[in-house]
């Protein structure tokens, strides 16, 4: 694969390539992944690419792959951050396929509104997250364990073994208490297969009742605006 900067296409030929030839030919430097769209901008003769949620560009004959964001110069915004944020926010995914049976459920209020969260014990933006949830109520919590970081799967089998989980999880996320549960049998590596099948990549994820998904840290205003928004679309 050639990376190469955004200046050289310029240079490249001006013959529009058939878009399904173009995805295939796209396709087989990817073999691992899923070519999601191939589409044509109107910038620079470029094709916007989207593959795994991720954008980047290739000229006509795929000769060349830019990896790198466009920039508007007049309004000065990243054309690409902008796209790559309406990806994020039209990608769903669906509730009834989410190993919710295996996650740690926390019922605060009412519990009328549903969140599910991907979360590694381990990672420092999901602590933050689990404070910001501290004063949400009227919801009903799924967190689900995603032991992706280095250290992370000892923990997260601890927890799960621990005798009240719930409890486990909160002194841990919220007071730096070690886990004591003894060593069990857990669905760690389900879970694991289940996020990467739904494409979680990092921690946290968040999920809403709509499928919408929020990966990263948000905090807790935005969480309660996304909460209301997917229970009404209900």
């Amino acid at each position: 694969m050639r990376l190469i900067g955004l200046s050289s296409l310029f240079f490249a030929g001006v013959v529009l390539a058939d878009s399904a030839d173009l995805k295939e030919a796209i396709q087989a430097h990817f073999p691992e992944s899923r070519v999601e769209s191939v589409t044509q901008t109107p910038y620079l003769g470029l094709y916007e690419v989207v593959i795994d949620g991720e954008v980047f560009y290739t000229d006509e004959k795929v000769d060349y792959f830019f990896m790198g964001h466009v920039v508007d110069a007049k309004r000065r915004v990243s054309l690409t951050s902008e796209r790559m944020q309406q990806i994020r926010d039209a990608r769903r995914i669906a509730i009834d396929t989410l190993p919710l049976e295996l996650a740690m459920k926390t019922i605060k209020g009412n519990g009328k509104r549903t969140l599910i969260v991907y979360s590694d014990p381990n990672c420092p933006y999901c602590k933050k997250l689990e404070k910001e949830l501290a004063n949400v109520t009227d919801v009903t919590i799924h967190t689900l364990l995603y032991p992706i970081l280095n250290g992370s799967l000892a923990t997260a089998e601890a927890i799960w073994c621990s005798e009240d989980r719930v409890k486990a999880w909160d002194d841990f996320m919220l007071r730096s208490v070690a886990p004591v549960g003894k060593s069990c049998e857990t669905p760690l590596q389900k879970l694991l297969a289940s996020g990467r099948e739904n494409n979680v990549t990092g921690t946290p994820t968040l999920i809403f009742a709509d499928g919408s998904i929020v990966s990263g840290l948000i905090p807790q205003q935005e969480i309660e605006k996304r909460l209301d928004r997917a229970q009404d679309s209900k």
